[in-house]
């Protein structure tokens, strides 16, 4: 029985600007993907990482692989045109009769700590899907209608204490995550939690780490830099 974790990375960084995809740009000289999977090597260097790469991005990750002398072992698949398509990529070099857990992780997530991917490894082992959260800070509105500007929609306040930020890892045992990847997709499969929701299984959720945020805007690079 092994643990696999699944590193799905098919960004272009648009968001980011420049010409680099979000998960190659370097945050304290290393590039993003890079401490991305040096963390999960670190948390246990006999955990199984998958990375997820589109095929037209992977001579260029190879490239820096060598420049920076990164030797951290791992599998390469090819990504889909979704992330759920990118996830059954990943599951596919799993065994069938694997009965370990396997977690998917966000390759622009440098930031998970140790700790956290230990709590949502062991939760799975005995729920079987596991999510990490961290509440919600800021006052939350919801918008009565999602059409024309900002300022001439009507709002009503809701309580942020029912509320959740989702991050990832999110862990699953094999044959859950795997049974769950072969439903038809659907535009609401936003993360792998919401596909083995819709399978019918219910999701666990432990505390996350708040540090542990996903690098989208020149904004995170910036905050990802004072972390470094």
């Amino acid at each position: 029985m092994a643990d696999y974790i699944i590193i799905v990375a098919g960004g272009k960084g648009l968001r980011m600007g420049g010409d680099v995809p979000k998960q190659f740009m370097p945050v304290g000289g290393v590039p993003v993907l890079q401490r991305t999977l040096q963390r999960f090597h670190d948390y246990s260097p006999e955990l199984r990482i998958i990375l997820v790469l589109p095929r037209d991005q992977q001579d260029y990750w190879l490239s820096l692989c060598r420049t920076h002398g990164f030797d951290v072992p791992y599998q390469l698949a090819d990504g889909g045109p979704t992330r759920f398509h990118s996830v059954q990529n990943g599951l596919a070099l799993i065994a069938d009769d694997e009965e370990g857990m396997v977690g998917v992780h966000d390759g622009v997530r440098p930031f998970v700590s140790c700790d956290v991917i230990a709590r949502c490894y062991e939760a799975a082992r005995s729920h079987g899907a596991v999510i990490p959260v961290v509440p919600v800070v800021e006052s939350l509105r919801v918008m009565d209608e999602v059409t024309g500007p900002v300022c001439e929609q009507s709002s009503h306040s809701v309580p942020r204490a029912r509320y959740r930020l989702v991050q990832t890892p999110q862990v699953f045992s094999i044959p859950l995550l795997k049974a769950a990847n072969r439903q038809p997709y659907r535009d609401t499969f936003t993360d792998d939690a919401s596909v083995v929701e819709a399978y019918g299984h219910t999701i666990t959720m432990v505390d996350g780490n708040r540090e542990n945020i996903k690098l989208t805007t020149p904004f995170d690079l910036a905050v990802a830099e004072a972390l470094v």
